[in-house]
């Protein structure tokens, strides 16, 4: 078959006639055919209507379903009836649009085509796409014989998804395969390949993205591996072709730097081996990263994003610690800041009235167990030449076309909490204009946040007062400005 061949024509009955929304048509029996298959259907006054394939059938002249018992020797499955029955397909479809726009009833025995690419694009309102960002392809008609199987780019405005008409994105499929996640990522590296094509400082991108499970996220600079291919070689090959018909280049993401919790002793915080990360560290592409006490104190409120505070006596203790009241004045690393905590724990030893031992001792609970344990990543200092570094003094430099991917998946909930936290607030600062006078600082004008699972920070049950919540509220808010994008896995 070709283009445009002729495959049917228009079904019209007393009793199931074709309407402006809905039609009919039969077809040869052994032609294959796919549900959102867009066909091409020859109408009035020199116009073509285009209609979506929603339902296939098969009919026979048999009257019940007890007739074909019947005819089969009363149910013997092994028995050849003696004369076939009168049979045919016919497919329900739904109409999409009108080259005339003349949307009165497709009329009956008027002949129904396969369409090529160029109609196909029409019917679905992909030609002459604004900002075209390429989101994926289609397939149509694959079965219908040689020749005939369509292949096309779908691009949607990428204005709709990191703009200022951002909107929604929904990615659903079966958990624990993967696929959302690949989807996104998919996403991402178009994005990155259209603007990597833009140099316009007012229309950048940049990528924030959080590796939360296992290794997923801390190769995404590397080539596909194709090793568990039946035959690696070609599917490089059909891969990389894929990429050249839908206009991306088939490399991996570009600039892309990654961060490690810092890791002291036998308790190793990254799923990379030691190895892996020194090697990183060496080529200036990877960064141990930490919580210290003098610039990260102002996060405290981010250690208790999960935790119910209705008499707001947590932040009455926050607020205590940021004025340097009592002793907190003078404290300088995490160490002293739990010897001071624990100070106001002891009876007798609090001249604040105001806020209960009891509160102190639940303020000391919830600190001491994010920052005693072995993770080590709130410690004393940063050693730069070793390659360490804060979050958020890496963050507020991050530049156009970049991707920074901060690993956290084996560290405990409320510490991935933490950090995650800690990165939206600097984004929130810095698209805030809150670096500005900083040298070096030049942030590109959008910032587009990945991370799975993003319910375990932000979730319907989150405490209303939860300062991730709110951030991430504040943050989604002002996306109108076109500064930043929170993107997240729908699970």
């Amino acid at each position: 078959m070709a283009e445009g061949t002729l495959i049917g024509r228009i079904l019209a009955t007393e009793k199931a006639p074709t309407t402006i929304d809905n039609f009919a048509f039969w077809t040869k029996q052994d032609l294959i055919l796919n549900p959102f298959d867009i066909v091409k259907v020859e109408h009035v006054n020199g116009s073509f209507s285009y209609g979506m394939i929603e339902d296939i059938s098969h009919i026979t002249d048999a009257s019940s379903f007890l007739t074909n018992y019947i005819s089969s020797d009363f149910g013997d499955v092994d028995v050849e009836s003696p004369t076939l029955r009168v049979g045919m397909n016919y497919v329900q479809a739904k109409v999409v649009c009108n080259t005339k726009n003349i949307y009165i009833p497709l009329q009956s025995n008027a002949k129904v085509f396969l369409a090529n690419a160029t109609e196909i694009e029409y019917a679905l309102g992909l030609e002459d796409i604004p900002n075209p960002l390429v989101c994926g392809y289609l397939e149509m008609y694959e079965g219908t014989g040689k020749g005939t199987k369509v292949t096309l780019p779908v691009r949607l405005n990428s204005k709709f998804i990191i703009g200022p008409e951002g909107a929604h994105l929904n990615i659903s499929g079966i958990s624990g395969l993967a696929a959302k996640t690949s989807y996104a990522m998919f996403l991402m590296k178009a994005i990155q390949d259209r603007y990597r094509q833009i140099n316009d400082d007012e229309d950048s991108v940049a990528f924030v993205m959080f590796n939360v499970k296992g290794k997923d996220l801390l190769t995404i600079d590397r080539e596909n591996d194709y090793s568990d291919e039946k035959d690696p070689a070609r599917a490089k090959i059909e891969n990389e072709e894929f990429y050249k018909m839908l206009g991306l280049s088939p490399e991996p993401f570009q600039n892309v730097h990654y961060y490690y919790p810092y890791s002291s002793g036998r308790y190793w915080n990254t799923y990379l081996s030691r190895e892996e990360v020194d090697e990183r560290v060496k080529l200036k592409q990877g960064k141990k990263f930490k919580y210290i006490y003098k610039d990260d104190k102002d996060n405290l409120d981010l250690m208790f994003s999960n935790i119910d505070d209705s008499t707001q006596t947590m932040d009455a203790i926050i607020s205590y610690i940021m004025a340097g009241q009592g002793k907190f004045g003078s404290v300088n690393d995490w160490q002293e800041f739990l010897d001071a905590i624990k100070e106001k724990c002891n009876a007798g030893q609090s001249s604040d009235k105001e806020i209960p031992i009891a509160s102190w001792r639940k303020f000391y609970r919830i600190v001491n167990k994010a920052i005693s344990d072995k993770t080590a990543i709130f410690a004393r200092g940063i050693n730069e030449s070793q390659g360490e570094t804060r979050i958020g003094d890496a963050l507020k430099y991050i530049k156009r076309n970049e991707v920074h991917v901060i690993d956290i998946a084996k560290l405990s909930e409320d510490k991935q909490a933490y950090v995650f936290g800690d990165a939206v607030r600097t984004i929130y600062n810095l698209q805030l204009g809150e670096y500005n006078g900083d040298e070096n600082v030049n942030p590109p004008s959008r910032i587009v946040f990945f991370i799975d699972e993003l319910n375990k920070y932000a979730s319907k049950d989150s405490p209303k007062n939860s300062p991730i919540l709110r951030q991430i509220l504040d943050v989604a808010e002002r996306t109108f400005f076109g500064r930043c994008v929170i993107c997240s896995r729908t699970v």
